[in-house]
């Protein structure tokens, strides 16, 4: 690369990325303000309620991240490549699958909340709360997993602007609803989830009205057939079926986090909860990065322009790694003046500093994982991070997990987070090699 194409590589990647973190930002933003109405409630129960209810919608929302996912890096390769039909085909085939998927959810609500539950431990306050929490915001499903792939074609053509918009729209109706349905009209953990819920269908009016300004009727009916070109759809499967694995894989990791929080009592999980959404914000604010890489990871591999790759890693993974040490090292210094904006529980302030250093381990190795998942997603190569999160969701997680439980150390638990997320960092760094090769090779 040139230094004036790298100058170039650099502004570019640098305003996707900046565009990506804003609208990123304020999606955990808006869950720090959930937690905060509901931390500073008389009772502590709707907050660990919402926590417990979180692990269900993990497994039911994030197992269904492929739509979001693989829909961002065929759309990146099917623009390098110019094929503006593949495009247009994409969005459509993923967005009838996430209506589909979504209906089932909303068909199978019922069984999926009482098995769920039955599998938590809580006190029944606790779980109480979460089913008051799950009852509610279940309703948004079908708008929820179509907002997935509205947002993955949107950041696969890098039109930040346009998902700027979408989670500007959506986060800010959440924090308004959160203080109405929460704060005035005391409908508590209840409160947020219809929060959540009707903010994603306005999200989803929004996205499909940005579309509709750009869409060609004519082009959409002459495609139609193609929708369900068998080896497309083959493609497609194979691809959301990685990406499947892989999610539900990290899915289990923390929901079996969480459970094992709250075993150790409601104070523990209040605590571990605190602190994991530190590790959201600065993974969603890492994940900005990440999406840029995605776009033009794919972008990148729809031209056959394999030579640009290794440039694009060295930049996304160093300011990545800089931002994870940032995020971790600023609760460790003032863990009081931080977690005051989140809780008003004395009990729960006197105990977090017990435990806040495993940011630093956590986020640093975090950072370089959520990157390197981008960069993979962007190539399409579902297989490589379906193995390496398997790989540490069994052989970095699982045993000490077990042996937490065992010694019921709430130290050890965290770090069997911080092995997991070392082990998909390296796994991960391994497999960089392979792909600067030609890909015709």
């Amino acid at each position: 690369m040139t230094p004036s194409a790298s100058s170039s590589f650099y502004r570019s990647f640098g305003r996707l990325a900046i565009v990506n973190v804003l609208s990123n930002l304020l999606v955990p933003l808006a869950g720090l303000v959930d937690v905060a109405f509901l931390g500073h409630l008389d009772a502590i129960h709707y907050l660990a309620g919402v926590a417990l209810a979180t692990v269900l919608f993990n497994y039911i929302y994030w197992t269904f991240g492929f739509l979001r996912m693989g829909t961002t890096g065929t759309t990146a390769q099917a623009l390098g490549r110019g094929d503006r039909t593949e495009v247009w085909l994409t969005g459509l085939r993923n967005g009838l699958l996430a209506l589909g998927l979504g209906l089932l959810i909303l068909v199978l609500h019922a069984p999926l909340r009482d098995l769920g539950f039955a599998l938590l431990s809580a006190t029944p306050d606790v779980k109480a709360s979460g089913i008051a929490y799950f009852d509610a915001l279940i309703w948004g499903a079908p708008a929820t997993l179509i907002n997935f792939v509205l947002m993955g074609w949107f950041l696969g053509q890098a039109q930040s602007n346009k998902v700027l918009v979408l989670s500007a729209v959506s986060n800010l109706t959440h924090v308004v609803l959160n203080y109405l349905l929460i704060v005035q009209w005391g409908w508590a953990s209840a409160g947020a989830g219809w929060a959540t819920a009707l903010s994603q269908y306005l999200m989803l009016v929004v996205g499909l009205g940005l579309i509709g300004r750009e869409v060609n009727w004519q082009h959409i009916r002459a495609m139609t057939p193609q929708i369900f070109n068998p080896v497309a759809l083959k493609a497609a499967f194979s691809l959301n079926t990685d990406i499947l694995i892989r999610t539900f894989a990290m899915v289990t990791t923390f929901s079996m986090f969480t459970n094992l929080s709250s075993a150790f009592g409601t104070s523990i999980l209040t605590i571990n909860t605190l602190l994991l959404q530190i590790v959201t914000l600065a993974a969603y604010f890492i994940d900005g990065l990440a999406f840029a890489t995605e776009s033009f990871a794919g972008i990148f591999r729809g031209r056959g322009a394999h030579d640009q790759l290794l440039a694009l890693v060295r930049l996304s993974g160093s300011v990545s790694l800089g931002l994870g040490f940032l995020f971790a090292i600023a609760p460790i210094v003032m863990p009081l003046p931080i977690f005051r904006l989140l809780t008003s529980h004395t009990d729960i302030l006197n105990q977090v500093g017990n435990y806040v250093g495993w940011l630093l381990p956590i986020l640093g190795f975090g950072s370089i994982a959520y990157m390197l998942d981008g960069y993979f997603l962007g190539l399409t190569e579902g297989r490589i991070l379906k193995t390496s999160t398997l790989i540490a969701a069994g052989i970095g997680f699982a045993p000490l997990a077990a042996i937490t439980w065992w010694l019921h150390s709430v130290q050890l638990l965290w770090f069997a987070l911080t092995t997991f997320m070392a082990a998909r960092a390296i796994t991960l760094a391994l497999q960089v090699p392979k792909t600067l090769k030609p890909f015709n090779s």
